[in-house]
């Protein structure tokens, strides 16, 4: 079933062949239009898509269009500017974590103060733990020494470190939990 045949541009009982010959004529112009606002293909396509399809709806209506082109490039325009508009809406004021699909190498401003947060009360718990404790896991976790390098700075063996650092995190996950923080450091 083909679609009904809308007027001409000149409101003179046009054809799709007129139609088409219409699209081949501006649809190049029309997509720079978008593309130029988006500097994406793809939603350049949709907007000058979406602007052929009003200019037909308005054939349709019954609409005399005196200069196709303009309508068309006037159109394309606005529908870029609205599709700008939803955009904004949908990001907010704040640039989104994530912008067509590439995550930000920085943290938000939220992640940020959480991790103020946990380093100051990392920091007042490791001050609470006895002196060893400390110790032993700043080498292994600040320093990031391993097993045998921490056993020679303390002049123990490899096992010995295994079981101190066991007992560290065991007493500072302990702390945690005293001070109302279900979760791991």
């Amino acid at each position: 079933m083909n679609p009904p045949t809308p007027p001409g541009p000149l409101g003179g009982g046009g054809n799709r062949g007129e139609f088409d010959a219409l699209y081949q004529r501006h649809s190049r112009a029309v997509w720079a239009i978008a593309f130029a606002r988006w500097l994406d293909a793809d939603s350049a396509m949709d907007i000058a898509q979406e602007a052929f399809l009003r200019l037909w709806r308005e054939w349709e209506a019954g609409q005399e269009i005196q200069n196709p082109r303009a309508w068309l490039l006037r159109v394309a325009r606005n529908l870029a500017e609205d599709y700008a508009k939803s955009a904004f809406r949908r990001n907010g004021t704040s640039p989104p974590e994530q912008f067509q699909g590439v995550r930000s190498l920085e943290i938000s401003p939220s992640e940020k103060l959480e991790l103020v947060e946990r380093n100051a009360k990392v920091r007042a718990i490791l001050e609470g733990l006895p002196t060893a404790d400390r110790d032993i896991l700043t080498l292994k976790y600040a320093l990031d020494y391993e097993t045998h390098e921490i056993a020679d700075i303390l002049g123990i063996q490899a096992t010995a470190v295994h079981m101190r650092l066991s007992r560290a995190r065991q007493r500072m996950a302990e702390r945690f939990t005293e001070n109302g923080d279900e979760s791991k450091p």
